[in-house]
């Protein structure tokens, strides 16, 4: 990904101008004259409040004049991303499974299996869905920029950390996720200048499958251990 306009995303070769240690110009888009990248000078709350707000500039900004291929060593980047993305995940997961007082030995399968099969269904589906709704091939640099939007997106989940420290209900997960949801359709729609519609759909239908998958996940595990204990009270 190379640097774009925030503004109209017509691609520029450099953001700025660096006359001497703290003097810099920013450049001007050649396309719709503006400022190219305002978000250079601005302070990262700005950014982050951008971002809550779903504009699509401070993705521009993030996705492509942030996080560039040029100046980032995205294989060590998409490693670390994926870590945090996995630990945020297993905590919503945690938090609920907690709250059902199952032991420690059931939880921390059950955990296991929402975040490894959850989430490989939400990534295959996530693709197909991409490959369906927006007409579009993907190859592996394709690829690694889909699976960094998708992590990169998802920021909303750092507020999960709340939840550990103060009593939520459950609904709250639910709105996070929500909120997931828009944010990943909003970072697509950067990335791929389609149609809000096409990619809303193409996220809805992988958070679908995702919250089927974990369903029928936790059916299942419900299921064996129900089993498991008619066979131990049989024996004994």
């Amino acid at each position: 990904m190379g640097y774009q306009c925030v503004q109209c995303s017509f691609p520029i070769k450099s953001l700025y101008v660096q006359y001497s240690p703290g003097n810099i110009r920013l450049m001007k888009c050649e396309k719709c004259k503006a400022v190219a990248d305002e978000y250079i000078e601005c302070e990262i709350m700005i950014l982050m409040i951008d971002l809550m707000l779903h504009k699509q500039k401070a993705y521009r900004h993030l996705l492509y004049n942030v996080l560039n291929q040029q100046t980032l060593k995205f294989e060590g980047l998409h490693w670390k991303l994926a870590i945090i993305y996995f630990i945020f995940d297993a905590c919503i997961h945690l938090y609920v499974e907690a709250r059902n007082s199952s032991s420690l030995v059931s939880t921390c399968c059950k955990v296991f299996m929402y975040v490894v099969f959850g989430n490989f269904m939400f990534l295959l589906t996530f693709f197909i869905m991409f490959k369906i709704f927006l007409n579009a091939s993907i190859n592996i640099s394709r690829f690694n920029d889909l699976l960094l939007t998708i992590m990169i997106s998802c920021y909303f989940k750092i507020f999960l950390i709340a939840m550990m420290v103060w009593e939520f209900p459950n609904s709250v997960i639910f709105i996070i996720e929500l909120f997931c949801l828009s944010s990943n359709a909003v970072a697509l729609n950067v990335m791929t200048e389609s149609s809000m519609g096409r990619c809303v759909w193409a996220c809805f239908g992988a958070y679908a499958v995702k919250l089927f998958v974990t369903q029928v996940l936790d059916l299942r595990f419900l299921e064996q251990l129900i089993k498991g204990w008619i066979q131990m009270s049989s024996s004994s």
